[in-house]
C-alpha cells in the first residue's frame, strides 16, 4: 500500500509539472504567467473600467476581461505566409476575432466585422480577423469574396493552434471567437459567438476604448 501510495504522489506530482513545462525543463507555473500580464498590462484595469459602461445592448453578452492578461504573442499568419503576432499592432486597439468557412454564424458575422473596420480603422483600431480553416487559402478567399468583404486581409492560423490557447485559458469555446485588446496588447474583453459589430453599441465599444487609449499615460 507505501508502494502504491507513493506512486500515486508521483504521477500527481508529474501531472502538475507537465501541466505548466515539460519534465526536465522550465516549469511555467500560473501565478508567473499572471506576474508576467500584470506587468505587461500595467493599464488593464482602467481599460476595463472605461468599457464597463458600453456592455450592453448588442454588446450585452460581452466579457470584461477579470485579470490582466497579454495576448500579444498570439502568432498567425499573414496573408504572404509570413509569421506575425498581434503585438504587430501594437499602438492600436484591435477587435481580434477567430472564424471559418465552415461556421454558420461566422458568415452573418464577417460583413459587419468589415462595415465597422470601414467605419473607425485608422492609426488608432483595426479589425484583425483571422481564419483557422486548416486546408489552405483557396476556400476562406472564395468565402470572403462570396459574401462581398474585401477590406478585411486573409490572415490565417493553419494549426488553429491559437483557438486551442484561448481555450485553454477559458476565452474561446466555439466559432465564432473575439477579444478586445488594447493598444498594449492587453485583453480587455471576449466573446464566444457572432455579434453586430456594425452596431451602434459596438462602435461606442470600440470608440471609448479609442479614447482611453488616446489619452492614457504612454508609459502605461
Amino acid at each position: 500500500m507505501k508502494v502504491l501510495l507513493l506512486a500515486a504522489i508521483a504521477g500527481v506530482i508529474a501531472g502538475s509539472l507537465l501541466l505548466y513545462g515539460k519534465l526536465g525543463g522550465d516549469v511555467h507555473d500560473s501565478a508567473t504567467v499572471v506576474a508576467n500580464s500584470a506587468t505587461s498590462c500595467p493599464a488593464n484595469s482602467e481599460s476595463v473600467a472605461a468599457l464597463d459602461p458600453f456592455i450592453q445592448g448588442e454588446m450585452a453578452a460581452l466579457q470584461l476581461a477579470k485579470e490582466p492578461d497579454y495576448v500579444g504573442d498570439l502568432t498567425f499568419n499573414s496573408p504572404e505566409g509570413d509569421g506575425i503576432t498581434l503585438a504587430d499592432w501594437k499602438g492600436k486597439s484591435v477587435v481580434f476575432n477567430l472564424w471559418a468557412t465552415w461556421c454558420a454564424p461566422c458568415k452573418a458575422e464577417m460583413p459587419a466585422l468589415s462595415n465597422l473596420q470601414t467605419a473607425l480603422s485608422g492609426e488608432d483600431f483595426e479589425v484583425v480577423a483571422v481564419n483557422l480553416d486548416t486546408k489552405g487559402a483557396e476556400r476562406p478567399l472564395a468565402f470572403l469574396d462570396e459574401i462581398n468583404v474585401s477590406n478585411l486581409p486573409l490572415y490565417a492560423d493553419r494549426s488553429t493552434g491559437i483557438f486551442n490557447t484561448l481555450k485553454q485559458k477559458g476565452l474561446a469555446f466555439g466559432m465564432p471567437t473575439t477579444l478586445i485588446v488594447d493598444k498594449n496588447g492587453c485583453l480587455v474583453a471576449h466573446l464566444s459567438g457572432p455579434a453586430h459589430w456594425d452596431s451602434d453599441d459596438a462602435k461606442a465599444l470600440v470608440g471609448a476604448l479609442i479614447e482611453k487609449n488616446e489619452t492614457a499615460d504612454p508609459t502605461g
